[in-house]
């Protein structure tokens, strides 16, 4: 069964990882997976900026690799990022010095691209195991969501997103969006009308 919220024994049975902010004041967090992509994520910065809104974006490595001007346009339009892997890997049957290589390699190119490196790290399909997470953590803050939006499961309609997303956001609520090819034609559908709501219900974004 698909969850849009992240059940609490989920996030009670993973400590050391941020699910929900605690302490957010009237706050909700724009999170935003895999990118960048052409098409996708300077669809989500033009959506923002209409709004004056501010997200966290959880970069690909080798998106980054492929698209350096879309991944300085994140940047310089003043949002957050942080480090998602170089091959969105799946930290679960991936072994562990395989693993920290892969994130090394991402915080190398987002140096090297953005000039800069991030303190956060989000797990590709949130998965990772003990040993990872006790060596990233030694790092990175590790950012996981409490509300995920289901953009890119084809069987869910972007009306349907919509209203349980809505339903469930409040303060502090961390919720997961994905840019990527996967949801470049659901995003259209689903983004604007959730900022909108958000804007409505008077909650503000902030960064992680």
């Amino acid at each position: 069964m698909f969850f849009h919220r992240v059940p609490a024994i989920v996030q009670r049975f993973f400590p050391n990882r941020i699910w929900k902010s605690e302490d957010a004041g009237g706050k909700v967090y724009l999170t935003f997976d895999d990118g960048p992509v052409p098409g996708v994520t300077d669809f989500v910065l033009e959506e923002l900026e209409k709004r004056g809104m501010k997200a966290t974006f959880f970069m690909v490595g080798d998106n980054v690799r492929k698209y350096p001007e879309l991944a300085k346009e994140v940047i310089s339009a003043g949002h957050q990022f942080g480090n998602h892997t170089y091959h969105h890997l799946k930290g679960w049957g991936t072994n562990l010095e395989c693993y920290l290589e892969d994130v090394q390699r991402c915080d190398e190119i987002l140096g090297e691209v953005v000039g800069k490196k991030s303190r956060l790290f989000r797990p590709p399909y949130g998965l990772m195991t003990g040993r990872q997470m006790k060596r990233i953590s030694q790092s990175h803050k590790i950012i996981m969501w409490n509300l995920l939006s289901g953009d890119y499961d084809p069987t869910l309609k972007s009306a349907k997103i919509l209203e349980n997303i809505k339903r469930l956001t409040d303060s502090g609520a961390i919720v997961l969006f994905h840019d990527q090819e996967k949801t470049a034609e659901v995003l259209p559908k689903l983004l604007p009308q959730y900022l909108d709501f958000v804007q409505e219900c008077g909650f503000e974004t902030g960064y992680l």
